[in-house]
């Protein structure tokens, strides 16, 4: 399994500042960072990671299956939608945490969104490429409960080589159809008998 030591190698080598730090407290998700850290949520970045089927060759196969990751501020979920259409994938739904540590090397929760596999295409919520001028460090889990890695922000969206995408985009659009005769069906509702 990657760690904190790992990451911390791998960005020696490419010569990028960073810095390691301990927890006071362990965590089990990297939305707990900033509660451990003391620092307001967007300065915490969570990868989520999505299991996705590409368009078969016809609607009654599945294409390809493959994963997603997608940074967000701590606490955030990006929604579903948003992340099928910028990947094209016909189905899409959050990744069970075994293939998550079997494909990332790193512990489900705690990924980090360096040092993934080239096969696992990252998206970045466009607002935080667009945040606050300046190099404004921010922190992502380094897979292992007890440390956290900060980073600058261009330094790391240089680093992971996420493709931004406006995870709003999909605000837009219309929520499936209710079943007919449903609980929220609209009018009166008349007794039975």
């Amino acid at each position: 399994m990657k760690d904190a030591l790992t990451l911390h190698r791998a960005l020696l080598e490419r010569e990028a500042v960073h810095e390691i730090v301990r927890l006071p407290i362990g965590i089990a998700h990297a939305d707990e960072l900033p509660k451990a850290l003391g620092l307001p949520a967007d300065r915490c970045l969570v990868t989520r990671v999505f299991a996705c089927d590409d368009p078969g060759p016809d609607d009654a196969r599945p294409g390809r299956r493959f994963l997603t990751g997608v940074i967000v501020r701590a606490g955030d979920r990006p929604p579903a939608e948003a992340v099928r259409r910028a990947m094209g994938a016909r189905r899409i739904g959050p990744a069970r945490a075994d293939l998550v540590n079997a494909v990332t090397e790193y512990a489900a929760g705690l990924v980090c969104p360096l040092l993934l596999p080239e096969s696992m295409p990252l998206l970045i919520d466009q607002r935080l490429v667009d945040g606050p001028p300046g190099p404004g460090v921010v922190y992502t889990p380094t897979g292992e409960p007890s440390t956290a890695l900060g980073i600058r922000r261009p330094d790391l969206a240089a680093l992971c080589q996420a493709k931004p995408v406006d995870l709003d985009a999909a605000a837009g659009v219309p929520a499936p159809a209710a079943r007919r005769g449903g609980p929220n069906t609209p009018g009166r509702r008349h007794p039975v008998g």
